[in-house]
Order: C-alpha cells, then sequence, then structure tokens
C-alpha cells in the first residue's frame, strides 16, 4: 500500500493561545465569516465541534469547483500542546484522489512572540501513484488558508479572542 505525506507552516505574529482559540476552537463560527466567497457555512452535525468525536461539515461556495463540501471529524483535541487532528470522512478529496486522508495542525510559541504553525497530511491515494505536487500543494493551500485567514483577521483586530 502507497501512502503519502504532505508538509506545510505558516508563521504567525499572534501569540499561540490567541490563534488557537480563534482557529481551532471557534473557527466554525469564525472562518465562514472571515471566507464567504469560498466557505459558505459550517454545520456541526455531531458532537460540540472541538470535541473528539465531533463532525462538522464545511459547505462550499461555487468558487470550488472540485467539490461542493467536506465533513471531517475531530481525532485529536490537545488544548495545553495546541495539537488539533481530524480526518475526513466524506467530500472534498475523500474518493476522489486519495481513499484516506488524516491531518494534524500543530502551533508553538516563536522567540518572537507569534507562533508557528506546522501541518502535517497523511493519505492513502486512489491507485498506485502520490498525489501530484500540483494537488499536494492545493490540499496544503486550501488547510493553511483558514489559518492564514484568521491570522490576518486577528492582526487586524488586537482585541479578538484577546
Amino acid at each position: 500500500m502507497v501512502s503519502g505525506i504532505i508538509y506545510g507552516e505558516h508563521t504567525s505574529p499572534v501569540p499561540v493561545d490567541r490563534l488557537w482559540k480563534a482557529t481551532f476552537c471557534d473557527g466554525h463560527n469564525l472562518v465562514p465569516k472571515l471566507m464567504p466567497g469560498i466557505i459558505s457555512s459550517v454545520v456541526i452535525l455531531e458532537g460540540d465541534g472541538i470535541g473528539v468525536g465531533s463532525i462538522k461539515k464545511f459547505n462550499f461556495t461555487d468558487a470550488v469547483k472540485e467539490f461542493s463540501y467536506v465533513k471531517d471529524r475531530v481525532e485529536v483535541m490537545d488544548q495545553e500542546n495546541h495539537i488539533f487532528k481530524y480526518s475526513i470522512i466524506e467530500g472534498g478529496v475523500l474518493g476522489v484522489k486519495v481513499k484516506s486522508f488524516f491531518a494534524e495542525v500543530g502551533l508553538t510559541s516563536t522567540n518572537e512572540g507569534g507562533c508557528l504553525a506546522k501541518l502535517k497530511i497523511e493519505y492513502e491515494p486512489i491507485g498506485d501513484s502520490l498525489l501530484s505536487e500540483e494537488d499536494a500543494n492545493d490540499v496544503t493551500k486550501g488547510v493553511l488558508a483558514m489559518v492564514k485567514a484568521v491570522d490576518a483577521y486577528l492582526v487586524a483586530n488586537p482585541s479578538a479572542y484577546a
């Protein structure tokens, strides 16, 4: 069985706790407001949206041509160490380009007072070949786009999620 791993990262001037709260604890409310041209809504289908086992459905606008939604399940929500892990259980690239998709985002403090978001995606491709470099970049950009949108909002609104 062939499996692939994709890495990505984003450096933010925002402290870990603020970016964590806004992105991973309240992202289901905040991200559709920040990215209305891409995400029309986020619906919590099971759980509270942040606890392990919670299932969320991200509904996309027509700007996303390849698929209309993605459902993910929270696998790990480590508030103390700022580690969030989830799997895609339906929609998105699942069944189109990959058989399985598991992602981990971890936030760590930087010496400058901001933080570093590190992304690791593990997937099993459909067929015997890994995702193309272009597809891998698109997947990484899609996941990190939400973190970057929240980051920009927090920079522009220094009292939000303080």
